[in-house]
């Protein structure tokens, strides 16, 4: 590492004698932030959902345009520009849900393992987490959403998950707060199982 200093440090004696009084720091952070963004950029492209989870959403998709009251709704517009908003983690035992809104309150878009079509135990796995993040950041990115607060409640195991999937989906995750419940004392808690 000292030997590539010293190499750019003559080449830039040799180049140019004023800027080599400047250091060789602020010459090398340009070219690694400039491979980092690269590599950042490579990282961010969203993978594509899996083949049964596209063929689950188009028969849903049918589903509703076949529906009488689908014709009788007003359809959204499409029309708001939301540049930032909260992102709502629920994680249980048994499944998970995200439900995306505006700064005061208004669903954007949610969605939840049940929706894609796991089933059973296979709700509250991270995988599941992480393709329902990708489907509800994509309904939100529609609304023109760059930024979100998290918001993660509940102990199941696809609260990381989600929220680094929310990440890479090219949401910016500004802020993230645990707003599990925590009794202080309440409630007189279950009696032990005997299996």
């Amino acid at each position: 590492m000292g030997e590539d200093k010293k190499k750019i440090e003559n080449k830039i004696e040799k180049t140019d004698k004023k800027s080599a009084n400047i250091n060789i720091e602020q010459k090398i952070i340009p070219v690694v932030a400039e491979e980092l963004n690269t590599i950042d950029k490579k990282n961010n492209e969203a993978e594509e959902l899996p083949e049964e989870v596209k063929k689950i959403l188009a028969k849903q998709i049918e589903a509703r345009k076949t529906d009488n009251r689908e014709k009788k709704r007003k359809k959204k517009s499409t029309d708001k520009h939301i540049i930032s908003g909260k992102a709502f983690i629920k994680a249980t035992y048994n499944n998970t849900v995200i439900t995306i809104t505006e700064l005061n309150g208004n669903v954007i878009s949610s969605a939840s393992a049940g929706l894609v079509g796991f089933k059973g135990p296979k709700k509250a796995t991270p995988y599941a987490a992480q393709i329902i993040t990708k489907i509800a950041a994509d309904r939100a990115k529609e609304f023109g959403l760059k930024e979100v607060n998290v918001f993660v409640k509940g102990v199941g195991t696809g609260r990381e998950s989600a929220v680094r999937a929310l990440n890479a989906n090219g949401l910016f995750v500004t802020a993230i707060k645990d707003i599990t419940p925590i009794p202080h004392n309440g409630c007189r808690i279950r009696k032990v199982r005997r299996v």
